[in-house]
Formats: structure tokens, C-alpha cells, sequence
């Protein structure tokens, strides 16, 4: 069955060019031009029928960025933001609020249908053997579910802070270099770098402290890298 792709793009021709470009690719394109509309049709109860978000960051009501932070109260469906602006921080930002790739303008669609394509594959993750030595009463990896729980809470992780905190619990004790958890946990996002890694550990910290404040479990290796401190 087509996957329906939502573009929020106020920018016609941009839109109109990308959704010739899904349509050929076999997806379903549904825009619309500003961001409160993709919210409230989102929030419609069709969120489900979106396989993925395209979102313009330079929205005439809503910023994109603010557009994500709200709709990831409610939603999950991968977002990738489209924008002409292509600073480090606007990218570190976009990625830590929840986005799974950001896009320059001007772009190919062909390339933007790709990286949708390679987003979506990423969403597919087949079941996972979880490590026999995981300490299973302070996580419990659902992996299947996209789900984890800490000391019996779950989680309220973005995708990329549920496959960074995946990939340390699936080896607990190893030591992963941030290269290692950025072949890992975005592979396929070629503007990312390696300080996107220490804002999803700082973040996914803040998270783990909000439910255990005495408990440390990611640890810092200075100068190498991360790992979750074995049981």
C-alpha cells in the first residue's frame, strides 16, 4: 500500500516539484502550506496515515521548529525539515527537538525522495537480540515496540534518542567512539556531526535523572566516547 508523505511547504512550486517526485517513487503526497494546518491535521486523528513529515522551517504562521516540539507531544511519524538555512546550530537544534534528517534549499527531489526512503527503512528495525546481561531492573528494552523503560517508567525518547540508548544497552559496558554512534545511529544523515551526539547523551540524561536523580548509567569516557555501566 502507498505511504502517504505530508509536506508542510509554503513555497508552491517546491511542493509541487517534490510531489511529482514522491508520486513517481509510488508514495501518496498530501501538503498543505502552513504549519497549523499540519498540526490540527495531524491531531485529526490521521496522524497514522503519515508515514513521514517534510517540514519547511520558514513556515508564514509557525516556525518549523516550533511546528515539531508540538507535534512531538502527541506524535512520533519521522520528520525531516526542509529549510534554506544551513547553520550548525539551526541543524543540532532541529535534530535535538525530534527531527530524523535536515535538508537544504535549494535541493534534488530525487534526493530528498531517497533520504525519505532511507528514513523510513530506518522506522522497519527488525527484532533485536537484547544482551543477556543487560540489568534488566533498571532497563527494559522493547525494541520491537520502540519503547524502553527505566526503573519500570518509560521513556519519552525521540527516535534518535531511543537508537542512541539501544545501541548502549544492546552492549552494555562497551565503549562506542562518537564516529561509531554516528555510523550507527545516523548512518544515513549526512549533515549530522559529531556534536550531535553529546546533545542526545545530554538530553537522554536529563531524562534518566527526571526518574532516578542518584543513578548514572551513560558514562562519559573522556576524549573516547560513551557506554552504559555494566550491572
Amino acid at each position: 500500500m502507498s505511504q502517504t508523505i505530508l509536506i508542510v511547504e509554503d513555497e508552491v512550486a517546491i511542493a509541487d516539484n517534490l510531489s511529482y517526485a514522491l508520486a513517481t517513487d509510488g508514495f501518496t503526497p498530501k501538503h498543505v502550506t502552513l504549519g497549523q494546518a499540519a498540526l490540527d491535521l495531524l491531531q485529526a486523528g490521521t496522524a497514522k496515515e503519515i508515514a513521514l513529515i517534510v517540514l519547511d522551517v520558514g513556515l508564514p504562521d509557525l516556525n518549523g521548529f516550533e511546528v515539531c516540539r508540538r507535534l512531538r507531544q502527541f506524535c512520533n511519524t519521522p520528520v525531516i525539515f526542509l529549510t534554506a538555512r544551513s547553520d550548525e546550530i539551526d541543524r543540532i537544534v532541529g535534530l535535538e527537538i525530534g527531527a530524523d534528517d535536515y535538508v537544504t534549499k535549494p535541493f534534488s527531489p530525487r534526493e530528498l525522495v531517497a533520504r525519505i526512503r532511507a528514513v523510513l527503512r530506518r522506522q522497519i528495525a527488525p527484532a533485536n537480540i537484547i544482551a543477556a546481561d543487560i540489568d534488566v531492573e533498571r532497563f527494559e528494552l522493547r525494541a520491537e515496540e520502540a519503547r524502553i523503560l527505566y526503573f519500570g517508567h518509560l521513556l519519552n525518547l525521540t527516535r534518535y534518542e531511543f537508537l542512541l540508548l539501544k545501541t548502549l544497552l544492546e552492549r552494555p559496558g562497551r565503549l562506542f567512539s562518537r564516529a561509531q554512534l554516528m555510523d550507527l545511529v545516523w548512518s544515513n544523515s549526512i549533515n549530522t556531526m559529531d556534536r550531535t551526539v553529546d546533545t542526545h547523551i545530554k538530553s537522554l540524561r536529563a531524562k534518566l535523572k527526571a526518574i532516578n536523580e542518584n543513578d548514572e548509567p551513560i558514562q562519559t569516557h573522556r576524549g573516547m566516547g560513551y557506554s552504559i555501566a555494566q550491572a
